[in-house]
């Protein structure tokens, strides 16, 4: 859906965030829970103003999820309506760095989970999130 980026648009980024598997290697995909809204997403956030997207990116996965990350390709942008307002969110995939298995919850974000990118599509609680990650398989040419 092609809301549009006219005035009133929120801007927002984010990241598909993955790792190879502490266990075995294996793609793992990091999913977030927002206890606000008590759903399962991706990291990402709005832009503050004049922010350049990739940098709001990795500062929303750093915030959210006390990680660094890699960013690598660019992933297909969102458009949607929330809260009666057109929100475009643009995504890369991003490599997990920094990374121990320790999560510490904050404001936004209470739970985060790693797990394999068929799991993970079923624990995404947006059918526009789920779509990120095949994008994100086709990115990192993985079946």
């Amino acid at each position: 859906m092609d809301i549009g980026t006219g005035a009133g648009t929120v801007l927002a980024a984010g990241c598909v965030l993955w790792r190879r598997s502490p266990r075995g290697g294996g793609l793992e995909v990091a999913l977030v829970h927002r206890p606000r809204y008590d759903d399962w997403s991706h990291p990402k956030g709005k832009l503050n103003h004049g922010e350049e997207a990739l940098h709001g990116a990795v500062r929303e996965v750093a915030e959210e999820t006390g990680m660094g990350c890699a960013p690598g390709a660019a992933l297909p942008t969102l458009h949607y309506m929330a809260k009666g307002r057109p929100k475009q969110v643009r995504y890369w995939a991003a490599e997990a760095v920094d990374h121990d298995e320790t999560f510490v919850p904050n404001r936004e974000v209470d739970r985060l989970v790693w797990l394999p990118p068929d799991a993970a599509r079923l624990r995404l609680t947006y059918d526009h999130d789920r779509a990120l990650i095949d994008a994100l398989l086709h990115a990192l040419r993985l079946p």
